[in-house]
């Protein structure tokens, strides 16, 4: 038996009006995961436990089959460990975006999706002027940064840039414990980044620059079991973006680089499906991860919303399902729903699909929110999931 976990972030949703009050998955054209719904089991899934942020992080914790109330120590480090960062034991990772702040206000968490390369200059600059023995910046992918510090952070409150999009920073910069020094690298980096010509050239280029750093989702090094122990079955991680890939490796599950995987709408779809159909050949399972609906979601872009459910129905899904052979289950879903009105995540459950080998279908007639709450399936602890998947029952 092989197992696929196939995961579009943030592809849950609530009514939008611009859309004729249908979510972006009933206005979407799924023939793939409509079928697969026919075919299979549809139900709902709390996959943020109540108390925790309703992030990717914990989100994709549960579905992994991780406990987050005993896993969850920050979105940094899993980051960091994607990224071959040592941690210490006194070493905090801390999410570091490269936003673009307007009038005091959030104006875009990803300054207009900054190209790596253009990233790659900015953090350099950062660590020639800011580095020293207890801060350190480590370049990631796009706007997505890692910074280190070490100290004592664990009430330090901080906020997700892209839930304050087009509000004013003042209300929400870090608050609580070693505050300061958190504050100061953040104002620091705003003349450093004015400096730097990665970002006079986007002015000339009509794009948005990196006014500063946004630091966030901190956290100490984690203990995840290896999922081989837990399960028995070998793995590997397809994805685009360092906080899942993080979850790979701390999980020792194999992690698949796929080139021109972006983690936005012009991700390699394609090339996702051909990783994973290779990866089932010699591995048991494999957790593939599309980050372009939630990337929409953020932007609160019902149009191109849809547009990243349809793509990642027909040019994943449509890739992978006619070359499953043999024995096979697979399970398709959000991690967290990422509403166009809000343009961040939420706590609510989200709709999952079982499908292949052994599984009796519950007869609905096509996915969505909707449907999914009228099959009255409903699993409260997300990290159990899993174990559908696995057992088919």
């Amino acid at each position: 038996m092989k197992f696929l976990f196939v995961v579009g972030d943030g592809m849950a949703d609530e009514p939008v009006p611009s859309l004729g009050d249908r979510t972006p998955l009933e206005a979407a054209r799924i023939v793939n995961m409509n079928r697969c719904a026919r075919e299979g089991i549809v139900g709902m899934v709390r996959t943020i436990p109540e108390g925790l942020p309703p992030g990717s992080d914990v989100a994709n914790l549960s579905l992994l089959g991780f406990n987050p109330r005993t896993y969850y120590t920050g979105r940094g480090p899993l980051e960091a460990a994607s990224m071959g960062i040592p941690l210490g034991e006194d070493d905090c990772a801390f999410r570091c975006n490269l936003v673009n702040v307007r009038n005091g206000q959030m104006n875009d968490y990803s300054s207009e999706h900054i190209s790596t390369a253009e990233a790659k200059k900015l953090i350099h600059a950062l660590n020639t002027s800011l580095a020293n023995d207890g801060v350190r910046f480590y370049p990631g992918v796009d706007y997505r940064h890692i910074c280190v510090l070490k100290g004592s952070f664990q009430d330090l409150f901080c906020t997700p840039p892209h839930d304050i999009s087009g509000k004013s920073i003042s209300s929400y910069l870090p608050n609580g414990q070693n505050q300061d020094l958190v504050r100061s690298l953040m104002e620091s980096s705003i003349p450093i980044l004015a400096a730097e010509e990665v970002n006079r050239r986007r002015l000339q280029e009509e794009k948005l620059p990196a006014t500063q750093i946004w630091l966030w989702g901190h956290g100490y090094r984690p203990g995840l079991v290896r999922f081989e122990d837990t399960y028995g079955i070998s793995g590997s991680v397809i994805t685009a973006v360092d906080l899942i890939r993080g979850i790979g490796v701390l999980a020792g599950l194999e992690v698949v680089h796929v080139e021109g995987a972006t983690g936005f709408v012009d991700t390699n779809y394609e090339g996702k499906a051909d990783a994973a159909i290779r990866a089932l050949q010699t591995k048991d399972f494999v957790f593939v991860h599309v980050e372009a609906p939630d990337e929409t979601g953020h932007q609160g872009d019902a149009q191109l919303k849809v547009k990243a459910i349809e793509d990642f129905d027909s040019r994943l899904l449509g890739s992978i399902l006619p070359r499953l052979e043999g024995d096979y289950r697979m399970l398709i879903m959000p991690d967290h729903p990422t509403p166009i009105r809000t343009k961040t995540h939420s706590s609510e459950p989200v709709p999952f699909i079982l499908y292949g080998s052994g599984v009796e279908p519950n007869e609905v007639e096509g996915y969505s929110e909707k449907m999914a709450k009228r099959s009255g399936i409903f699993i409260e602890q997300g990290h159990k999931l899993i174990e559908l998947l696995l057992k088919g029952k």
